[in-house]
């Protein structure tokens, strides 16, 4: 597939900067050339003058949240025919990667509605749509929230996030008669320790929530391409796949998500958030990646 395919940017701007953007490898109007849909949810880095002034921990703390350069290492995608959705907004302003109204009671100073899922496993970690802790463990705000600025982050980032992140999905499969979600992540060097790859430790873990949120084909192909290049592999531990991997990892509607986590020691320095030469290895290999999923017959994934 031609790397010289024209790509078309979308962003969406809000009152606190742009809060995603689309990257297409067709124009509008024009079928997707593949049935890959990657996304970043976790690599944004705007930090709104709101969220910093309610803050009790600096952004230099905050920014230990980010999928640091992920959106770096996909973006050759577009050229190879996938379209790919970038967060802009920072994690910690609001959690694309989780049900929209997963919210804390404790972090606001009145009752949420009824419609608030504040009894999630994510947001007892304080990790909700709205996090409450960062740097390990730390909390976030020196004051209590109101519900009207969680509606607010919801309304002007996660919601048109994911209905931008349905289209493309839904012309995917209009297309090719399937979509591919590769929702791209990356985790911390002491967790891919704890992962149960080869030796013990992993380079990279794949979740597709044991199964249910893809053909097995599609894990066993992203599995012997990582291992071909060299990575060390784990599947589902100990990550597998948030709310984006389980709300459209939807075999049986035509939908394959899969969770990619990777461990950040392969390509930054963590403690000054520095890119490594790893950096260029990676992206080569993401991009390695991103041809074979393109070849990829989609009728094979049953």
């Amino acid at each position: 597939m031609s790397a010289a395919r024209p790509i078309v940017s979308e962003t969406l701007e809000t009152l606190t900067g742009p809060a995603f953007e689309v990257l297409r490898a067709a124009p509008p109007g024009a079928p997707p050339p593949t049935a890959l849909v990657f996304a970043s949810p976790h690599s944004g880095g705007v930090y709104p003058a709101e969220m910093v002034e309610a803050a009790r921990l600096p952004v230099e703390t905050l920014r230990g949240s980010e999928d640091a350069f992920v959106d770096r290492v996909i973006a050759g995608a577009p050229g190879l025919g996938a379209a790919v959705i970038l967060a802009r907004l920072a994690r910690a302003y609001v959690d694309l990667n989780r049900e929209p109204w997963e919210l804390d009671p404790a972090m606001f100073d009145e009752e949420l509605p009824d419609y608030a899922q504040g009894r999630t496993a994510r947001v007892a970690a304080g990790l909700g749509a709205i996090p409450r802790v960062a740097g390990e463990g730390r909390p976030i705000y020196a004051r209590k929230l109101t519900f009207a600025e969680a509606r607010d982050r919801i309304e002007l980032a996660h919601r048109p996030y994911h209905d931008a992140l349905d289209r493309q999905l839904a012309a995917a499969r209009a297309a090719h008669g399937a979509a591919i979600l590769i929702d791209w992540h990356s985790m911390p060097a002491a967790a891919a320790r704890s992962g149960r790859g080869r030796g013990g430790s992993c380079d990279i873990v794949l979740g597709d929530r044991f199964g249910a949120a893809c053909s097995p084909r599609l894990t066993g192909l992203v599995e012997r391409e990582l291992e071909a290049l060299g990575y060390r592999v784990a599947r589902n531990a100990p990550y597998a796949g948030g709310y984006t991997t389980e709300h459209y990892g939807r075999p049986a509607r035509r939908t394959h998500a899969l969770q990619i986590e990777i461990n950040r020691g392969l390509y930054m320095d963590e403690d000054t958030r520095e890119p490594t030469e790893g950096l260029a290895k990676l992206t080569a290999d993401a991009e390695t990646l991103t041809r074979a999923l393109a070849a990829l017959d989609v009728a094979e994934l049953k």
